[in-house]
């Protein structure tokens, strides 16, 4: 079973070194390159449980470079057909390629635990579409709202950040397969269709100019990774917050045996959400190692292709990870109504005097308004709002005690929260069953 730590291991890599091996050894036997035979027994081999890998081992040890070696084991046990193996092919096609298909891999797996994370999102806003809390904005109590309305801002940045994978795979699953400087010196005039090819074979994009220095579509991959790992990130730290005594309004479900300090008995701490922040901040710490690895030197720059290797193997194994740990923590979420109902209970008399100021405004001005009910709430301490507002002549006239004391009842004062909660369940429904047919789509 390949995991996020295992997905890029020494076996994984070079399995899909032979893979491409042999997609390249088909490819040139369907353009006439090399005799049909030769590449069906070329790809018949090119298994790793043929090769005697502990002598493999020893092999690249001395050459230091593992695809000269394993280009030569593969030789030695496809007989005759061993003379047309790497058939114009250079090591960094090969190996920049065969860690392209192990990021797709762990891309797919991440994609499809981001579509469990967001089918529960969509869960929660639709439970919690009605689930009055108050709406915060520097730290202080703002407006009325609901929690499934919180919810729903975070499965569209999801959508939003589902959109950015679809635009950049295109780009990164892209195939760079020209030879030794990318102008396919070696294929005979037919490196285009060779490329096409191969493309076709392993799902990649051709692209015109198929270099070993165009990294800007593996750099933009990371940079997207890193924007996945702001907005869990966003979502986590947002949890992590409402999770304070002093707010209580949400909480992980955790097992009576699990222990928060070794020395305050009384301390149950976050569990998951913890993971879940400093994954994410892992993750977007690899953006600027992406970028430098951007901009290698001439036609072929080693420095380069070694950072950038593994700087996208780090972030697409983190990525898969974050994705995972995401979908667990939302799945142990629990959340207080009535926390919440009591958070705000704390300014209940006044959260809504927008509300009224508006309506006040149609009959006194709104700047006027405005004025009115927030010196009222600075002076309401022992009285209600209405009755200090009523002491003033000028809203005295325009309104009624019992219109003012409906109009400040936060419940009646939830803008959109509610329907916005509503199409965001549906949004979430719709962005994961368009993740699962992408993902469906690619080769295991």
């Amino acid at each position: 079973m390949i995991t996020p730590q295992t997905v890029f291991s020494r076996a994984n890599l070079w399995q899909t070194w032979l893979d491409v091996e042999a997609a390249m050894a088909l490819a040139q036997a369907e353009i006439g390159m090399i005799p049909q035979w030769a590449a069906d027994e070329i790809a018949c081999k090119a298994r790793l449980d043929n090769f005697d890998t502990a002598e493999l081992e020893l092999s690249v040890a001395e050459t230091m470079a593992p695809i000269v070696s394993l280009v030569r084991a593969l030789s030695d046990i496809c007989g005759d057909a061993g003379r047309f193996v790497h058939w114009g092919g250079t090591t960094q096609n090969i190996m920049s390629t065969g860690r392209l298909l192990l990021v797709r891999r762990s891309h797919q797996a991440m994609l499809n635990a981001l579509a469990r994370a967001i089918d529960r999102l969509g869960t929660l806003a639709d439970q919690h579409a009605e689930t009055v809390m108050v709406g915060r904005t520097n730290h202080r109590q703002a407006l009325p709202m609901t929690f499934g309305f919180k919810v729903a801002g975070w499965i569209e940045e999801l959508a939003r950040q589902n959109e950015r994978f679809l635009s950049t795979e295109k780009r990164v699953f892209a195939l760079h397969f020209g030879g030794a400087i990318g102008a396919m010196h070696s294929f005979e005039g037919k490196g285009e269709a060779l490329n096409a090819a191969i493309a076709r074979r392993l799902n990649l994009t051709p692209v015109l100019v198929p270099d070993r220095v165009s990294l800007d579509g593996q750099a933009e991959y990371v940079a997207c990774l890193a924007l996945f790992g702001m907005t869990v990130g966003r979502i986590g730290s947002e949890l992590y917050r409402l999770m304070a005594d002093e707010i209580g309004e949400v909480s992980e479900t955790l097992g009576i045996a699990v222990v928060g300090s070794s020395t305050m008995p009384h301390k149950v701490n976050p569990k998951h959400v913890v993971h879940l922040v400093s994954s994410a901040a892992h993750l977007r710490s690899k953006v600027t190692a992406a970028l430098e690895a951007g901009m290698p030197a001439h036609e072929g720059d080693a420095a380069s292709n070694q950072l950038m290797s593994s700087t996208i193997e780090s972030a697409s194994a983190l990525a898969w990870e974050l994705a995972e740990r995401l979908e667990t923590t939302l799945a142990n979420i629990e959340v207080h109504a009535a926390s919440m109902a009591h958070n705000l209970d704390l300014n209940a008399s006044v959260i809504a005097s927008e509300n009224l100021m508006m309506l006040l405004a149609h009959k006194i001005g709104r700047t006027v308004a405005h004025d009115v009910v927030h010196h009222a709430v600075l002076h309401s301490d022992e009285t209600s709002l209405a009755d200090t507002l009523l002491e003033n002549s000028l809203v005295g006239g325009a309104m009624g005690r019992a219109e003012m004391e409906a109009a400040l009842v936060p419940a009646h004062y939830l803008g959109d929260s509610v329907a916005i909660a509503r199409k965001a369940a549906s949004l979430a429904a719709a962005t994961a069953t368009a993740i699962r047919s992408r993902s469906e789509a690619w080769p295991a």
